[in-house]
């Protein structure tokens, strides 16, 4: 088990150090509120998540394994594209 680079003996070191510094009453209450805070930072970013996408425009979720979505048309359909053309034979500089 691995999780966020932590391995299991490390998360009873720190789980050990927890529990001395802590005690046995208040750790329960420490994991408790962790798991609230994590819970809330979720719920955060969810909302901002569907705020962005319904600010954007986008309600269905981006699925970037899938084909690319397609590009609107610009807003001026009147001005010109640019073109650049490459020439078939490089040049090695000044012609002779």
């Amino acid at each position: 088990m691995n999780i966020f680079g932590i391995g299991l003996p490390e998360m009873a070191v720190i789980a050990a150090i927890g529990l001395l510094v802590f005690g046995p009453k208040r750790l329960p209450e420490l994991g408790k509120t962790l798991g609230r805070t994590l819970r809330g930072f979720q719920s955060a970013s969810q909302e901002f998540e569907k705020e962005f996408r319904t600010a954007v425009g986008t309600d269905q979720p981006t699925d970037i394994s899938g084909p690319p979505a397609a590009i609107p048309p610009a807003a001026d359909a009147a001005a010109p594209a640019v073109v650049v053309e490459e020439s078939a034979a490089p040049s090695n500089g000044p012609a002779s």
